[in-house]
């Protein structure tokens, strides 16, 4: 009696180990070669090309987007982990929501209105542009203009860092980043600024401590051009 109550426990247990996985849990996507498309209102697990670009349709959901050589281009009302790339820009929608940093080297990033980033936002070769957004973390870059336009507020301050390498600018004169701070705009954290920039702080807008530039200060809906 023992033994065929083992029998029936191992075949069950057996039957058990072999039930396909849960079809309803969100799928990674991971290629080499083509672009990945995220169906509008989907979740999804790791969305990671190497030579493509990835797109996110409206309210689309993702454990974390990468990408090496592609863009990263995403509808309004997405959700995710992280979102990466080395040589590509990123661009959200309205009110995306990113759980950790926003980064690529060779490409811009775009934040549309109502988005929110809870790490940082950095590059190295491309400008930033936050739309009535929040940044909790830092924006950082190397080269690039940063605008942190009307109504958007970075709590955890800006840098911009100095160029590495002993060749920069040795035989081209080496582009001074724009860094604009726009109306009704809220920089919580330092400015910290390792080489030269041009600062422009709106009238109406607020900010902390400032570390390697001086603020010009103006009214209009534009800054001054330089």
């Amino acid at each position: 009696m023992n033994r065929l109550l083992l029998c029936t426990f191992l075949l069950a247990s057996g039957a058990a180990l072999a039930a396909p996985q849960d079809s309803s849990a969100p799928r990674d996507i991971d290629k080499v070669n083509g672009s990945i498309v995220a169906e509008a209102g989907q979740a999804y697990g790791r969305l990671e090309t190497v030579n493509g670009g990835i797109t996110l349709g409206h309210g689309a959901r993702a454990a974390g987007v990468e990408a090496v050589n592609g863009g990263i281009q995403a509808g309004d009302d997405v959700t995710l982990r992280s979102a990466s790339t080395v040589n590509g820009g990123i661009r959200f929608g309205q009110r995306a929501r990113v759980a950790g940093d926003v980064e690529t080297v060779n490409g811009g990033i775009t934040l549309d209105r109502g988005s929110v980033v809870r790490g940082n936002v950095s590059t190295v070769n491309g400008g930033i542009g936050l739309l009535a957004s929040t940044v909790e973390g830092r924006v950082e870059t190397v080269t690039g203009d940063i605008t942190v336009g009307s109504g958007s507020r970075v709590i955890g301050g800006i840098k911009v860092e100095k160029p590495k390498g002993g060749l920069h600018g040795l035989f081209d004169k080496p582009k001074i980043p724009r860094i604009v701070i726009g109306p009704d705009a809220v920089v919580d954290g330092p400015m910290v600024f390792e080489r030269e920039v041009r600062l422009y702080v709106h009238a109406r807008a607020r900010i902390g401590s400032v570390t390697g530039a001086s603020a010009i200060r103006y009214d209009g809906d534009r800054p001054p051009a330089d």
